[in-house]
C-alpha cells in the first residue's frame, strides 16, 4: 500500500516558470464525483490521467489534509482515453512544471479550460513534518482546503467560483 503525503500551495508570481525542467501535458478525470465522496458513500476517488504518453488508473483514500493512501497503476493509454470518455464532471487539463528548489521537487499545475487561472505548487514529502524550504512564489497553503483537490476541481471548476473564494483562497 502507497501512503502519498503532499502539501499544496497557491502559487503567486511567474518565478517558478524559468526555473521548471520539464513540463508535462496532462488530462484527468473521475469515474466518481465528489458528491459521493462527501455524502460518505465512497471511501476513495478514482482517477483516470494521461502524462504525456504514460497513462494510470490511481485510487486514493478520501482523507482531508496531507496524509492519504494512493494507488497507481499504469494502464494503456487507448484505455485511459475510452475511461475519461466515462469519467463523472469535467476533464481536467494542465500542464504539470516540474521544478527543482531547495533540493525537493515541486509540481507546479497550471490549469486550462475551465480551471484557466489557476496555478498550485504540490510537494510530496516522506513525513509530514519534513521540513522543506519555501520558495518566493509560494503564496497561502491549501492542503486543507477541498475545493483545491482535483477530484473537486472537475466537479466545480475554477471558472465557477465567486470572488470570495479567488480571492483568499480559503473561503
Amino acid at each position: 500500500m502507497g501512503i502519498e503525503i503532499e502539501r499544496k500551495f497557491l502559487v503567486t508570481g511567474d518565478g517558478w516558470r524559468d526555473a521548471a525542467h520539464a513540463v508535462l501535458p496532462m488530462a484527468q478525470g473521475y469515474i466518481n464525483a465528489v458528491g459521493a465522496m462527501d455524502r460518505g458513500e465512497q471511501k476513495a476517488s478514482v482517477r483516470v490521467r494521461i502524462q504525456g504518453d504514460e497513462a494510470f488508473l490511481n485510487l486514493k483514500s478520501r482523507e482531508l489534509g496531507h496524509t492519504r493512501q494512493e494507488f497507481d497503476y499504469p494502464i494503456p493509454v487507448e484505455d485511459a482515453r475510452a475511461l475519461l470518455a466515462l469519467c463523472v464532471g469535467g476533464v481536467i487539463d494542465k500542464r504539470r512544471h516540474l521544478v527543482v528548489h531547495g533540493g525537493r521537487l515541486w509540481e507546479v499545475d497550471e490549469f486550462l479550460g475551465d480551471n484557466a487561472g489557476l496555478v498550485v505548487a504540490e510537494l510530496e514529502l516522506d513525513r509530514a513534518d519534513a521540513p522543506f524550504e519555501r520558495p518566493a512564489w509560494i503564496g497561502r497553503e491549501v492542503t486543507d482546503a477541498a475545493r483545491y483537490y482535483n477530484l473537486a476541481l472537475a466537479s466545480r471548476p475554477y471558472a465557477r467560483w465567486n470572488a470570495a473564494e479567488r480571492g483568499d483562497g480559503l473561503a
